[in-house]
């Protein structure tokens, strides 16, 4: 929400990556100001697809995002080789090579919030620990606080849009 001494009767709002930006007069009150702002994001859904957020748009923020999460839950001991976004994948949200440390991240994830994102990149960095999906992966896993969160909302995701895709994977 952007006020403005300049701006006397117009409304406008944008997409800037996932957030919406309204701006509105100075003068609105707080009920005119909660009206645009609904009513500006009902109006940008229908016209303009929202874009992804610009942390997650590169190859090299997804590697760096890595290895901040290597260091916070995995205590640095999880370092790939490269971790890339990927077309959409049918079957998976991501995948992890533990031989030759790479991880491939489903283009899919690139308009889920950044926590979601962080655990299907922390539930790949435990595969370059244990490769399968036994109790000593998921004790590294659950290191992250928001795991049951985003596997529930994962599960969503992938019921509501027909894809199939199972958390566990």
């Amino acid at each position: 929400m952007r006020r403005s001494q300049r701006r006397h009767r117009t409304v406008t709002a944008y997409w800037k990556d996932d957030t919406l930006v309204v701006l509105i007069p100075a003068r609105m009150t707080r009920a005119e100001e909660k009206h645009w702002v609904a009513e500006m994001e009902r109006k940008l859904q229908r016209s303009e697809p929202r874009r992804p957020a610009s942390p997650k748009t590169s190859d090299e923020a997804l590697l760096a995002r890595c290895a901040l999460l290597s260091g916070k839950y995995l205590g640095g001991t999880a370092v790939p080789a490269s971790v890339r976004w990927v077309p959409p994948m049918r079957t998976r949200w991501a995948s992890c090579t533990p031989v030759d440390a790479t991880i491939r991240v489903s283009d899919r994830l690139r308009k889920v919030p950044p926590w979601v994102l962080d655990y299907v990149l922390v539930h790949e960095l435990a595969h370059l620990r244990e490769p399968g999906h036994d109790a000593a992966f998921w004790a590294l896993v659950r290191r992250y606080p928001k795991t049951e969160r985003a596997m529930g909302y994962l599960e969503g995701l992938s019921a509501a849009a027909g894809w199939g895709i199972d958390t566990e994977d």
